[in-house]
């Protein structure tokens, strides 16, 4: 239904956006000067009609508000990483479930298809999941190892064995897909049947570029002229970036409050994404049985033969159980899920009370001398990319709002966070700079590692399959190096809502 749903969008917006150009007739006049919008006589200024945001294939709405992040269950592990505070979630679109082995397999097979024949295999292998990370040395998994990712059996399950970097680089490549596929059934671009590593469709270039070698079949016209242009962001036909929910998204839409509202009251505080202090359903049509996926106790992972309790030993597919009141499964159970940020202990006493976030790292298209658009990358791993740079800190030096490009280490790792802050103390480090008791530093000391935390740590949420229940409440937090994996790790994807926060305006 939701497919339908989306399909007969876009027919509308064609349909919408045909009827502007073809025929002008809409008369709309600016409210700050009286000129009139679409007109070729006075300069063809354009306006197009646009009434809503697309829900992106295999997303669900998330309407935000305030809520109180952090723990809800004891601090059993002393980490005091999230204690309670009140913030402010926009609203944004969710995957309902959690990326599956075969929405995972055919990224892969796009990626081997694209980039292998043109003998860039490193782009390939470097998406492959880990699954080695089945393996136990006192337990025998080798099935797992062998048949998870790829046998059908499994396909509807979560994909695991992949790494934050991995999770980043497959919502990317979601992005284009989905924004090439709308484009190709509005008629604006023709649809590649053998797409080239240096050449295959990907949204920022096909804004970037205005001469992009895929659209000799628009039918976008500018108003003034009538020559053909691309799709620009203006049009309202693109969709925006998939990417990781935040920290702060993935606890909000996990709890899912929206379920026990009334009025601006929360009747009762969620401990886990349901309702009650228990990880069984409360439902008389099916009372007593699990509404997760995770090991209820030391050696117990799935109950006993004739009654079991979860009934799922190590993962399950991931639409399973019963979804939360956002309409989201396994928020709870199954797979720990990668968010965005970087992890810090204390970064709730730094982070803003709206959309909190660490982990910003602002970039711009890298520009040649004359102002435009340096060219695709066309070698390395970011083949077909646009050249990205970052925000040069000499044009922030005026600025309030940020100084610098990079700012995952923002009021954590500065100078005045500095371990002995104005001591002389340096040695020589490996490349014979001096370095000095930096925090988060792994290369700071001459002894090597001394920290698990640096830029590269992020934040994974949830409980999994071989997680107790203390796991399960959505304040709790662990951190993982953004290039490692886990068997029981595992996304989805997310997007920004843009424009008015719900439907019901």
């Amino acid at each position: 239904m939701r497919t339908y749903k989306f399909l007969i969008s876009l027919v509308v917006l064609s349909v919408s956006t045909s009827f502007l150009v073809l025929n002008s007739c809409s008369r709309e006049y600016s409210s700050t000067t009286g000129w009139e919008y679409n007109r070729p006589e006075n300069g063809g200024f354009e306006v197009v009609p646009y009434q809503e945001q697309i829900t992106g294939p295999g997303l669900v709405f998330i309407e935000g508000g305030r809520f109180t992040m952090g723990r809800t269950e004891e601090d059993v592990m002393r980490d005091w990483d999230n204690y309670p505070r009140t913030v402010t979630v926009s609203s944004f679109f969710m995957d309902e479930a959690e990326v599956s082995n075969l929405a995972y397999r055919e990224y892969l097979y796009w990626l081997y298809r694209v980039f292998v024949p043109a003998d860039f295999v490193s782009v390939y292998a470097k998406a492959l999941p880990d699954t080695a990370c089945w393996r136990d040395k006192l337990s025998y998994n080798e099935p797992y190892v062998e048949y998870y990712l790829r046998h059908p059996a499994y396909e509807n399950y979560p994909v695991v064995g992949v790494s934050w970097v991995q999770a980043v680089n497959y919502c990317a490549w979601r992005t284009d897909r989905v924004n090439e596929k709308i484009l190709v059934d509005m008629g604006l671009i023709n649809e590649t049947n053998e797409p080239t590593a240096e050449g295959y469709f990907n949204t920022d270039a096909y804004l970037m570029y205005p001469d992009y070698e895929q659209n000799s079949d628009r039918r976008l016209q500018y108003i003034l002229t009538g020559e053909d242009r691309n799709a620009r962001m203006e049009d309202g036909i693109l969709l925006p970036r998939y990417r990781l929910p935040t920290e702060a998204e993935w606890e909000f839409a996990a709890l899912g409050l929206i379920g026990n509202t009334l009025q601006e009251r929360i009747l009762e505080r969620r401990v886990y994404p349901w309702n009650g202090h228990f990880a069984r359903t409360d439902d008389k049509k099916y009372y007593g049985s699990f509404v997760g996926n995770l090991r209820r106790g030391r050696g117990d992972y799935m109950g006993v033969a004739g009654n079991l309790n979860d009934v799922a030993d190590y993962t399950n597919p991931v639409i399973y159980y019963w979804p939360n009141d956002y309409g989201l499964y396994n928020m709870a159970g199954n797979v720990a899920e990668w968010v965005m940020d970087i992890y810090r202990q204390l970064s709730l006493d730094d982070m803003a009370d709206l959309n909190p976030f660490r982990g910003n790292y602002y970039e711009t298209p890298k520009l040649m001398d004359d102002g435009t658009v340096d060219d695709r990358i066309e070698d390395g791993d970011k083949v077909g990319q646009v050249p990205m740079v970052p925000v040069s800190d000499f044009k922030n030096d005026r600025r309030r709002n940020y100084r610098a490009a990079d700012n995952k280490n923002f009021l954590d790792g500065d100078w005045a966070s500095t371990y002995g802050a104005g001591s002389t103390e340096t040695w020589q480090k490996k490349d014979n700079t001096k370095a000095t008791k930096q925090m988060y530093d792994k290369t700071a000391y001459p002894t090597g590692t001394y920290s698990l935390v640096d830029d590269n740590t992020r934040v994974y949420k949830g409980g999994s399959w071989k997680d107790m229940q203390y796991w399960f409440s959505p304040g709790n937090r662990r951190f993982l190096d953004e290039n490692e994996s886990a068997s029981n790790i595992g996304f989805r994807c997310a997007m920004a809502r843009v424009g008015y926060p719900n439907y019901g305006r």
